[in-house]
């Protein structure tokens, strides 16, 4: 009986792992690569990779230019983890369009193949962007394309940050963008909303009263206390003077 008993839940153990493979690694489901995506502002761009961030998620276009397989993924500390994507679309050179689950789309433990028909087309997706910091591999080489949310910016050192450098940054309808004429590793955003300056100079100007308030009082105190010894009677000078020298018969 325990023997049956073990076998049983060994085997349903094995089971149990299959099955969590099999969920990792089956893909993303077909309402998630035909869900509704809006790419027709990106695709009027001219950049190889046009790229725009807002509201937690990004929206990417790409020329492919000879590439008939993206391999998307993100790195992490320790690892790269495949990217979940959605609102997948392949327009081929002609313009014909074609929906995700039309694509042979794969995702491994690492990566999430996405394979096209036809290597001159272009190729959308959209997945998951940080609340102010935004990092995506070159899976095209490339001019790149990115623009940031509304009234967010990177211009300041203590607060934003963009690499690579070479770039180029302007304001367009009050967001920033930012251009690179070409892009062969991971593009990596920090920024921060207009807001966060001023609320940071705020809080510094409150901590530098509060800092200066501290010293006053206890500059204060120290007086207090000098003009209660020397109501008592007790001479300060002479009490340093009095410690400093020798008793007598003492070198």
């Amino acid at each position: 009986m325990n023997r049956r008993l073990a076998f049983g839940i060994i085997v349903v153990a094995l089971l149990a792992t299959l099955a969590g493979c099999s969920a990792f690694n089956g893909g993303i489901s077909d309402e998630a690569l035909d869900r509704e995506g809006d790419y027709d502002d990106l695709r009027e761009s001219n950049a190889t990779a046009r790229i725009d961030v807002d509201s937690g998620e990004f929206r990417a276009v790409y020329d492919l230019n000879g590439t008939d397989e993206v391999s998307m993924y993100r790195s992490s500390l320790y690892q790269d983890e495949p990217m979940n994507i959605h609102s997948v679309r392949y327009w081929y050179p002609n313009g014909t369009e074609v929906t995700g689950s039309e694509l042979a789309v794969e995702q491994g433990q690492s990566r999430t193949n996405v394979q096209v028909p036809d290597s001159d087309g272009t190729l959308a997706v959209s997945g998951p962007a940080g609340a102010k910091t935004f990092q995506l591999p070159a899976f095209v080489e490339g001019s790149y394309e990115v623009t940031i949310p509304e009234n967010h910016r990177t211009s300041n050192f203590l607060f934003g940050n963009v690499n690579p450098n070479g770039y180029e940054r302007s304001i367009v309808d009050g967001r920033e963008r930012l251009t690179w004429d070409n892009v062969d590793t991971a593009v990596s955003l920090r920024y921060y909303h207009t807001r966060d300056i001023p609320l940071f100079l705020g809080l510094v100007g409150v901590v530098g009263v509060l800092g200066g308030a501290g010293v006053a009082y206890y500059y204060r105190q120290v007086k207090r206390l000098e003009r209660r010894r020397k109501s008592m009677g007790i001479d300060l000078e002479s009490d340093d003077e009095t410690d400093d020298e020798s008793p007598p018969g003492r070198p």
